[in-house]
């Protein structure tokens, strides 16, 4: 597998492709403070050892080894258990180029060599089909997962190959590629399995080979999806996205990883073929996703059953599903919208992502983790036997890895470049290098977000010639001060959502940028039943939640209410004996009366209008949670509102 000269990350356009937007490579962003660089710092010490282990002792490695014929034994269930080796493959690719590490190196070479052997001769590669279902490939398109895992196989060898690695891993990569291209591209059957994503892999191969059957083969997975060419299998048409065309369909339906990932290969499409059709029909999509299936952290999928979207507005707090690979496939989603259009919003939902829905998917010691992120947990709460807290790993191993090769090339998604200049998408302590017109700038980014507002950059190196700095100011934001060269300047951000300084820049020139970050009530559209009457807690990026342990002797998280025009107190932790950096809100709430616990719990009498007893409620940033007692936790809580509570 061979790369044309490009940007070493993980979605890199072509010089023809529609993008109005163009990412820096991994190595090109190197954040250097803040919540992101202790994530990856974990991500390193804590969590890709922890994965390497449990990819021998789950079985992963052992499936490919009796597919290499070296062993002999029974296969580790489920299906796609290779995956979680693909993923891991690709999430050390990038992080040995973020920051060399010679057991991740080790680790991609054995690796490469186990599944070398382990494939077969004509270039197919899936050990479930290797040792249980001998001589049925591709029969059961709906639930094998076999195309999918092509896919994850290619992102990793494409990652290697960019990241300058050699070796077994590219060479396999690329054989099973050719092979499922020639297995399906020209066939009148479906291109397809049941699990999207080997759209955007093959969109990525073409862009890093240039060979166009790559391409072709994108184009015909996404055309044919939609038509009920894989039956209704186990889920139901809309489970895997084959209900409706994709250009027909108004709204994400079904699992919602599997929503992800094929939204993020539609709008990839768009980038390389032009197909306008493509982003409109996606963009649709999105809209209605963000009005009516998304929770306040970003996350997406209310129902447990099929992992998968509800109806418009079925957001409840305490059985959202919200699963960690849906928030990191949605940011892929995100990143590809914002390439394709410039438009800050795209940044904005990311940065709500990135913050909230995937920062809590991972304990802050990095050995645990969410495959489901709830808004509330009740105090007695079982589910299935668990009670709803971080594991260190899963019988479905997907979130673990997804969470390791996103961290690992986080740097990618902090700035762009275009044809006038940079624009910074995303605030963390950082150095930016980046091509501007025949030169290279470096940018220094200062910063405690999303702690503080307050955002300094620095001109270290700049060519001749005037070039445009774009800052985006978050929709959250309502007031901005920007300072530039000592100079203060209007920090109304246009209708991209960005501030756009032009001028002729100079080494050492300096761009100071405050956000105005009050802690502020957010209350739901009246239309999302389980939330109405109730209110949460946001600051800056951030959205809040109350954890049992924080409040006061005796009151406990049912009973609590706040006023609607409670008062606030930030209150900043630079070092938390157990969250580290953090900073918490107090809130002026009230305590409501224990109800008699005989007889049904429900009355013909009104609402009680007593006052409520006040009392302070506590809230931290609801990415820290779950990482002390294990007790009860809530994001929304009932607004009192003329001594009324109005929610539950």
């Amino acid at each position: 597998m061979q790369a044309k000269e490009q940007t070493c990350g993980p979605v890199v356009p072509t010089a023809q492709a529609c993008a109005v937007e163009r990412p820096l490579g991994v190595p090109d962003v190197r954040i250097t403070g803040g919540p992101w660089a202790r994530w990856q710092t974990v991500n390193r010490d804590v969590s890709f050892p922890l994965g390497l282990a449990r990819l021998e002792s789950e079985g992963n490695f052992g499936n490919l080894r009796l597919a290499s014929g070296e062993t002999t034994g029974e296969f580790r269930s489920p299906v796609f258990m290779d995956g979680a080796v693909h993923k891991m493959l690709e999430a050390a690719a990038w992080e040995v180029v973020r920051e060399p590490n010679d057991r991740l190196e080790v680790f991609l070479t054995q690796a490469g060599e186990l599944l070398e052997r382990a494939q077969q001769d004509d270039g197919y590669l899936n050990s479930y089909y290797q040792v249980v279902r001998v001589g049925e490939r591709y029969t059961q398109l709906d639930r094998s997962h076999e195309i999918y895992l092509g896919g994850l196989l290619a992102l990793a060898g494409v990652a290697r190959v960019r990241g300058g690695g050699e070796g077994a891993l590219p060479r396999v990569a690329r054989r099973f590629a050719d092979h499922l291209v020639e297995t399906f591209l020209h066939s009148d059957g479906p291109g397809f399995d049941g699990h999207p994503g080997a759209e955007l892999a093959f969109v990525e191969l073409y862009r890093l080979t240039g060979e166009t059957a790559y391409l072709d083969y994108a184009r015909k997975m996404v055309e044919d999806r939609g038509h009920g060419m894989l039956g209704k299998g186990h889920g139901g048409l809309r489970y895997f996205q084959d209900h409706q065309p994709v250009r027909e369909a108004e709204t994400v339906v079904g699992h919602a990883v599997r929503a992800m990932y094929l939204e993020a290969g539609i709008v990839d499409l768009y980038l390389e073929t032009g197909d306008r059709t493509l982003l409109d029909a996606s963009v649709r999509r999105f809209d209605d996703m963000v009005a009516t299936k998304m929770s306040i952290i970003g996350g997406i999928g209310s129902r447990h059953r099929g992992e998968a979207f509800g109806d418009g507005y079925e957001l409840p707090p305490d059985r959202a599903y919200n699963e960690s690979c849906a928030a990191f496939a949605a940011i892929f989603w995100c990143w590809r919208l914002l390439l394709a259009t410039g438009e800050g919003r795209y940044a904005d939902l990311l940065e709500r992502l990135l913050f909230n829905a995937f920062a809590a998917s991972t304990s802050l010691d990095g050995s645990r983790f969410f495959y489901v992120n709830p808004l509330q947990r009740r105090e007695d709460h079982f589910e299935a036997d668990d009670p709803g807290r971080r594991c260190e790993w899963f019988a479905c191993p997907c979130c673990p890895p997804n969470i390791m090769r996103l961290v690992s090339s986080l740097g990618h998604y902090l700035a762009t470049t275009n044809a006038d200049g940079i624009h910074l998408h995303q605030y963390a302590a950082s150095e930016i290098h980046a091509p501007v017109g025949d030169g290279e700038v470096v940018l220094t980014v200062d910063t405690d977000y999303p702690w503080s507002g307050s955002v300094a950059v620095e001109v270290r190196e700049t060519p001749a010639g005037e070039w445009t700095l774009g800052l985006r100011v978050p929709g959250w934001c309502d007031s901005a001060r920007l300072v530039v060269a000592g100079e203060e300047v209007d920090a109304t951000s246009d209708t991209q959502g960005y501030v756009r300084l032009t001028r002729e820049w100079r080494e050492g020139d300096k761009v100071s940028l405050d956000l105005d970050m009050p802690a502020r009530l957010v209350r739901p559209d009246r239309r999302i039943d389980a939330l109405r009457g109730c209110v949460a807690l946001e600051r800056g990026p951030l959205v809040y939640c109350f954890e049992q342990v924080d409040q006061p002797a005796g009151v406990a998280l049912p009973d609590l209410v706040v006023p609607s025009e409670a008062a606030v107190r930030v209150v900043d932790h630079p070092d938390h004996p157990v969250l580290g950096r953090t900073v918490t809100v107090e809130v002026a709430a009230g305590v409501l009366p224990v109800p008699a616990a005989t007889g049904l719990p429900y009355t013909s009498a009104p609402a009680p209008t007593d006052p409520a007893e006040p009392t302070t409620a506590v809230a931290v940033p609801y990415f820290q949670w779950d990482n002390r007692d294990g007790g009860g936790m809530r994001v929304w809580l009932p607004e009192l509102e003329d001594g009324v509570a109005h929610g539950g």
